[in-house]
C-alpha cells in the first residue's frame, strides 16, 4: 500500500490536478464542527470577571506573576530581588497583555483558558480579547491591594506553589475548598462599580 500512495504523491507532483485520475481522488477527511462558547450578558458586558471563572483567572494571574518574577531574578543574576524591583515587576504583571487568555466551553462548562491553566481542549474555540485582558488585569490589580507586593513576593520566594496558595486557595481566594469554583472576589473588587 505505502509504494502505491508513494507513487501517488509523485505522480501528483509531477503531473499536477491530472494525477486525481489515476491515484483516484484522497478520501475526504471527516468534518467536525465545534460552536463557540455562548456566553452570558454578564460574561460578555461585566467590568467584573463572572464568578465563575474567578478560580481560573486567579490561577492564570498567580502564574504569570511567578513567570514575571522568576524572568527578573534571571535577568539580575540575583536569588532575591530588590523591593524597588519586586515592586516594578509586579506592576507590569498586573499592567501586561492578558490578550492570549479567553473563554472556552469543556463539557458544557465555561473555563478560562491560556498560559498556565490546566485541562484545555485543543479541538474548541476560544473567545479572547475582548472584555477578559481588563478583567484579568483588574484583578491581579486587587490582589495586589488585598496582599501587597511584599507578601506576594515572599509567597514567590517560598516556592511552588505558595503563591497560589495565597491568593487562590487562602481563607479568601477564589478557589478556596468549600466555595463553588470561582466564589467571592478579593475586597477591593467587589467594592468597585
Amino acid at each position: 500500500m505505502r509504494p502505491v500512495l508513494a507513487a501517488c504523491l509523485v505522480l501528483s507532483l509531477l503531473a499536477g490536478t491530472g494525477a486525481e485520475e489515476l491515484c483516484g481522488t484522497p478520501p475526504a477527511a471527516p468534518a467536525r464542527s465545534i460552536a463557540a462558547p455562548q456566553l452570558s450578558p454578564e460574561e460578555r458586558l461585566s467590568p467584573h470577571m463572572p464568578e465563575a471563572l474567578r478560580c481560573d483567572a486567579c490561577q492564570a494571574i498567580a502564574f504569570q506573576i511567578e513567570e514575571q518574577l522568576r524572568k527578573a531574578e534571571g535577568k539580575t543574576g540575583r536569588k532575591v530581588l530588590s523591593e524597588s524591583d519586586y515592586v516594578e515587576v509586579l506592576e507590569r504583571s498586573c499592567s501586561q497583555g492578558w490578550e492570549s487568555y479567553g473563554v472556552q466551553e469543556l463539557d458544557g462548562e465555561k473555563r478560562l483558558t491560556g498560559p498556565g491553566l490546566l485541562r484545555q481542549e485543543p479541538m474548541s474555540v476560544a473567545v479572547t480579547g475582548g472584555p477578559w485582558p481588563g478583567r484579568l488585569s483588574k484583578m491581579c490589580l486587587g490582589y495586589m491591594g488585598e496582599w501587597g507586593e511584599s507578601q506576594i513576593y515572599e509567597a514567590h520566594r517560598r516556592g511552588s506553589g505558595s503563591l497560589r496558595e495565597l491568593l487562590c486557595r487562602g481563607e479568601k481566594g477564589a478557589c478556596a475548598s468549600g466555595k463553588p469554583r470561582g466564589a467571592a472576589p478579593p475586597k477591593a473588587l467587589q467594592n468597585e462599580l
